[in-house]
């Protein structure tokens, strides 16, 4: 009985013991495991949060290295831009005048009374020389009465005189006497070597504005534009710089500050669509209204239209090139010849002529009072005019 008393006990001591070590031991193992495990955690997890923070703050540096780098080439570019502008402006803008015309105008009131108006104009103006000289634009001074040339820079003006006009390329030449005010004299460019794409400055007078400075690029080249019934100016620069009125007869600039051309006319109702006459052709201009008061120019005296072969086939003419006669103007060469409305020209002497410019180049090689033989067809008919040359008239 205390034997078997013995042996009950020491079973249940012995297999509480070995639960107990049991136990001891798996808590032990676990803890350490736990240890384990969390160091390892720890270890594994500092290199990539450390590598991800010497990433971030690498990334953040070159980000705000290269957003600094673009800015300083941007601002740098821009200066650069604007201080050759600036320069241009402070070395050329001296040279462009401001032209304030005054013109009379007749008018009747509402018992048809005949009054005068006086009616005021402004352009501009780019200085020719030393002299005097200063060339603008045709429409600028037509028809004035009295011209004043002002230099907004002193704030000063003189009395100015038409010495030419050419209504065929929008010229004018107007001189001032000036005996105690230095002159400033621009530098004048070389227009036939000027490409699309370039920088063009254009300095006016814009609705009184003085020296009004606006830049672009220049468009196209060998523009032509038809300004009034059978006046059309020719290798006209285009340009996008902003060309307003009282623009008329300013310098349009290269980057050097060099004078290409002289601003002219806008077209209305479209931005960006200005034209200045190529300098090269002013120059040559000036130098005749100069010294003759005129360009003197052969002359026939019609209106005329090129022919194509789309608008002969349009309209059924004989031929397919030429110049169809769109008018005969009254007591010219033209109508003293015999020439009518609705002949085609296709020679002059013996040369082709395939439209109105080839026609213009043909006379420029012959002079006032020259006489010339014209091949045209009327209907079905070849016919040899001889037309006199005469000069044409100012309009």
């Amino acid at each position: 009985m205390d034997l078997f008393s013995r042996d009950d006990h020491y079973e249940f001591k012995s297999t509480f013991k070995s639960y107990l070590i049991i136990a001891i031991i798996s808590f032990l193992l676990g803890a350490g495991l736990l240890y384990f495990f969390s160091q390892q955690l720890a270890f594994n997890s500092q290199p990539k949060k450390a590598n991800e923070n010497l990433l971030e703050g690498r990334s953040s540096n070159l980000a705000e290295d290269l957003e600094k780098e673009v800015a300083s080439q941007q601002v740098a570019k821009v200066d650069d831009n604007q201080l050759s502008i600036v320069d241009v402006v402070k070395e050329v803008g001296p040279g462009i005048v401001k032209i304030k015309t005054v013109r009379e105008r007749v008018v009747y009131d509402f018992f048809a009374r005949r009054t005068e108006q006086e009616v005021e104009g402004e352009g501009s103006g780019v200085i020719l020389n030393k002299e005097g000289y200063i060339i603008t634009n045709n429409h600028v001074v037509e028809g004035a009465n009295r011209i004043r040339v002002i230099f907004p820079k002193d704030d000063i003006d003189y009395l100015g005189e038409v010495v030419g006009r050419d209504p065929i390329t929008d010229l004018a030449v107007v001189k001032i006497d000036v005996e105690d005010y230095n002159l400033p004299l621009l530098e004048f460019g070389d227009s036939t070597k000027l490409e699309v794409g370039e920088l063009a400055i254009a300095i006016g007078n814009p609705y009184g504005f003085s020296n009004t400075v606006t830049t672009g690029v220049i468009s196209a080249l060998n523009r032509d534009l038809p300004i009034q019934e059978g006046v059309e100016l020719t290798n006209m620069i285009q340009t996008d710089a902003a060309i307003n009125p009282g623009n008329s007869g300013g310098a349009l600039l290269d980057r050097a500050g060099r004078v290409i051309g002289i601003n002219t006319a806008i077209i209305q109702q479209a931005q960006g669509l200005g034209f200045a006459i190529p300098i090269n052709v002013a120059k040559e201009i000036a130098k005749q209204l100069i010294k003759d008061g005129r360009i003197i120019r052969p002359w026939i005296g019609i209106y005329g239209m090129d022919i194509s072969p789309e608008s002969a086939k349009e309209y059924g003419f004989v031929k397919d090139s030429g110049v169809y006669v769109v008018k005969v103007i009254e007591g010219s060469p033209a109508e003293d010849s015999g020439l009518q409305q609705g002949d085609i020209i296709t020679e002059i002497a013996g040369q082709k002529v395939d439209g109105m410019d080839s026609l213009k180049d043909i006379l420029k090689s012959y002079q006032i009072n020259d006489k010339i033989k014209l091949l045209v067809h009327r209907g079905n008919k070849s016919l040899t005019l001889e037309l006199k040359l005469e000069e044409r008239p100012i309009e």
